[in-house]
């Protein structure tokens, strides 16, 4: 049986729906940071929000629906970052250019650390892995055709497998990396060498 996608009710169509929207998802993720998933609710959002509980179902059917559009909203920065790299590719200097977007994309888990409680959130129950796990495709969709120019040998088949294991493994080791007690630059630096080591053995092993 494939799990059910959680997706919002509506998405808003006019500046005012989206000003309320975006509200929501804002409080949301500040609620979340602040108490974690077990003791985030919908009414507490609404009242922080200061909004009637009814606009917020108008929006969200519940909270798990609200943790995976924050997981949407989160996956858009690093679309961006990927689409900038992709634009410098191929390149005979592409390691450097993949430090420097781990380094970017690093930046947003220690400049936002709600996207950790959010990445966990998402864990919670079959639906919001299945729902995050479309999202993850979607990055790794353009991870897949970003390692074309990198490994010309490998049949694109392979490079779509890659591409998700890449994007599974960046998720799992940014938010490693921020969780207490744990040295941030030590795991990112890891994180490249691991990504550099399975990118350069690619096309050897295709």
């Amino acid at each position: 049986m494939t799990a059910e996608i959680l997706e919002p009710r509506r998405r808003p169509t006019q500046e005012r729906s989206h000003k309320k929207f975006d509200h929501l998802l804002e409080v949301s993720r500040e609620l979340l940071l602040e108490v974690g998933f077990e003791s985030f609710t919908c009414e507490e959002v609404a009242h922080r929000a200061g909004l009637p509980i009814g606009t917020l179902y108008q929006f969200f059917q519940n909270k798990y629906v609200i943790v995976c559009e924050l997981d949407r909203v989160d996956a858009v920065a690093v679309r961006q970052e990927l689409e900038q790299f992709a634009s410098e590719i191929p390149s005979l200097d592409w390691l450097k250019f993949l430090d420097r977007l781990i380094d970017h994309v690093a930046a947003l888990w220690t400049g936002d650390p709600s996207r950790r409680a959010v990445w966990h959130a998402v864990q919670s129950t079959p639906a919001t892995r299945a729902t995050a796990a479309v999202t993850e495709r979607e990055l790794a969709s353009q991870v897949a055709y970003v390692l074309g120019p990198l490994t010309p040998g490998t049949p694109r088949e392979r490079r779509t497998i890659m591409a998700e294991v890449i994007i599974h493994v960046v998720y799992s080791m940014l938010n490693f990396s921020i969780r207490d007690g744990q040295s941030h630059e030590e795991a990112v630096v890891e994180l490249k060498r691991l990504l550099a080591a399975y990118l350069l053995s690619s096309d050897n092993t295709a």
